[in-house]
């Protein structure tokens, strides 16, 4: 008899003949994700993972697991021989701090294992048996039970209740790599979030306009990346001081076409670095018609300044869905602090909602993009942002 952290895999077990190479990443980021912690054998056991670990440790590295993309369920199990005494005396042990309390309860059982002498209807049946014979306060309840007993038959049986739904999706980095243009506000860090649930490992561009922008602005930024750093590791945030570019288009171009045309110069400026280093496309944070700038005629014209694919994985969600994954993923209260991005501070205050390609190409022969473009390259900065773990870890069970 031996306690173990299970885990399931999520969407990941779809896969076909590639399918161990998405566990094998996922089995490396649930080790990284506990570093700290002692973590001992590994074996995975006809799709699911058992890990050895301290069993006082059990609900911090619990925490830390339901951060890693890729699964569906984690939890303390007891491992046991698969027959029914040995599995007697691990439900004794599964709950013996609760025979005081009234309980209805429910057995799940799974035979993975089918040269076993009963299937999964029998062993429920037999096992619920072994529960009302030795906890007089617990009763069958196969409706609305006050808890749900699984059994699990593989090369051993697992018995476990206490079940934490994890953020499920791909595990990091299976889905390429794409540059998120992180600005100070509540959707870009969320959509960093939704895109690296679904595998995709980022890196984070910042626009600023310091000193017209403050520093805690700019903190802000920093501030966000490192919440987000929790669920995808350590990635790069570049800084670019886009002053210059926002001088140039109030001095030279109609007030109206403002946003639009400094998005594009966002798109060269971001190709040029996701060239360089390797991203395959960009992450924004964009919600269809949420502002002047995200109507499908801004989009389409934004688009257009380059070649790299556009992500946009909030493009159909409501602001109050947005903000509830901000509120899990805890980005929010930082998000709302008063301090302007550059997009605010330098917004018009009647900008064009249909723009047409034509007329904002007539607008940038006003300006020497190549110039602006290696200007604002000059003023990058870049650091590593780490990951970083905490005791208020999401609640998603």
């Amino acid at each position: 008899m031996k306690w173990v952290i299970g885990v399931s895999f999520g969407e990941l077990m779809l896969k076909g003949k590639n399918r161990m190479t998405f566990v094998h990443k996922s089995i490396a980021q649930i080790r990284k994700a506990c570093e700290g912690y002692e973590i001992g054998r590994h074996h995975f056991d006809q799709g699911k993972l058992f890990l050895e670990a301290n069993k006082e440790d059990f609900p911090a590295i619990i925490d830390r697991i339901k951060m890693v993309f890729g699964l569906s369920y984690v939890y303390p199990a007891l491992m046991v021989e698969k027959n029914y005494d040995a599995i007697e005396e691990g439900i004794k042990e599964l709950l013996k701090d609760d025979r005081e309390e009234k309980r209805t309860f429910k057995i799940q059982g799974n035979r993975a294992d089918k040269t076993f002498e009963h299937n999964s209807m029998e062993i429920a049946a037999k096992v619920g048996g072994l529960v009302l014979k030795n906890f007089r306060n617990y009763k069958v309840d196969v409706k609305n039970p006050d808890r749900m007993i699984y059994v699990d038959i593989r090369s051993q049986a697992f018995l476990y209740y206490d079940r934490h739904k994890c953020i499920g999706g791909l595990p990091l980095g299976t889905g390429g790599r794409a540059l998120l243009l992180l600005s100070g506000g509540i959707d870009s860090p969320v959509a960093g979030f939704e895109m690296a649930r679904r595998g995709v490992e980022i890196g984070a561009l910042h626009f600023h306009s310091y000193p017209f922008t403050s520093e805690r602005a700019r903190d802000k930024v920093k501030r966000l990346a490192e919440k987000l750093s929790i669920y995808v590791g350590d990635f790069r945030l570049y800084n670019i001081n886009l002053l210059n570019i926002y001088t140039a288009i109030n001095k030279n171009c109609r007030e109206r076409y403002t946003t639009v045309i400094a998005r594009r110069f966002m798109m060269r400026i971001g190709e040029i670095i996701a060239n360089k280093d390797r991203y395959d496309g960009f992450i924004t944070g964009e919600a269809l018609g949420q502002v002047a700038s995200q109507t499908i005629q801004s989009i389409s014209v934004v688009n257009e300044a380059s070649s790299l694919p556009i992500l946009r994985p909030l493009i159909n969600m409501d602001k109050s869905d947005i903000i509830d994954i901000a509120e899990m993923i805890k980005t929010y209260d930082i998000a709302i602090e008063p301090y302007d991005d550059c997009c605010s501070f330098f917004a018009p205050d009647r900008p064009v909602t249909k723009p047409r390609l034509k007329d904002i190409l007539a607008e940038e022969e006003k300006l020497d993009i190549d110039a602006l473009v290696k200007e604002a390259l000059d003023t990058l900065e870049i650091e590593t942002i780490s990951v970083g773990h905490e005791d208020d870890s999401f609640s998603n069970d």
